[in-house]
């Protein structure tokens, strides 16, 4: 009966062990959870939402222009913006239109924010050399912006983000309820 009772507790201890590993290596490896905070991606993303980080997309496929994307910033922190210039992109705003290497981009998911705006563009005019002191984005960076384009902190202040600095892409809210989507 003992050797039965030992067996158990074994059995059991090695589930929690394994339950324990795999939740390790998913949040560290695949997915991980973050929170937003802040505004600085509205109207796309709000204060508070939760949202999942898929960290394997980002270390075996090449980032895509309009993804939105975690990153650690200088400060320590990490940050959720949108990537809007890939390396080797020069980059201009002029009358709240992006430019990418003289292409005028349409960008609809700013489209509900500039209807509100009526002092002004959503995006003040600029080009990347005036930002960065670069005309193109490096090899191996990235220029992110954030949505609310007033009230954003991002490569217009802190420069452009290197690959090695981004934790993953995400697209899925998952809370609060109301909210649950997939952002594009």
């Amino acid at each position: 009966m003992a050797e039965k009772k030992k067996n158990e507790v074994w059995e059991w201890s090695k589930a929690l062990i394994i339950a324990v590993l795999l939740a390790f290596v998913i949040r560290y490896f695949l997915f991980a959870p973050i929170v937003v905070d802040g505004e600085s991606m509205m109207p796309t993303l709000h204060d508070q939402d939760r949202m999942i980080v898929n960290k394997l997309n980002y270390k075996i496929s090449d980032p895509k222009r309009f993804d939105i994307i975690v990153f650690h910033a200088p400060e320590g922190k990490d940050y959720i913006k949108r990537i809007i210039g890939l390396p080797g992109d020069a980059l201009e705003y002029k009358d709240d239109v992006l430019y990418i290497n003289g292409k005028a981009y349409e960008e609809p998911y700013l489209e509900e924010y500039k209807k509100q705006v009526v002092d002004g563009p959503l995006t003040e005019s600029f080009t990347l050399e005036e930002k960065t002191g670069k005309k193109t984005v490096p090899e191996g960076e990235l220029f992110v912006m954030g949505d609310n384009r007033r009230d954003s902190k991002d490569s217009r202040h802190i420069g452009t983000v290197s690959f090695e600095k981004v934790l993953g892409n995400t697209s899925v809210i998952y809370w609060p309820v109301s909210d649950i989507r997939i952002i594009k």
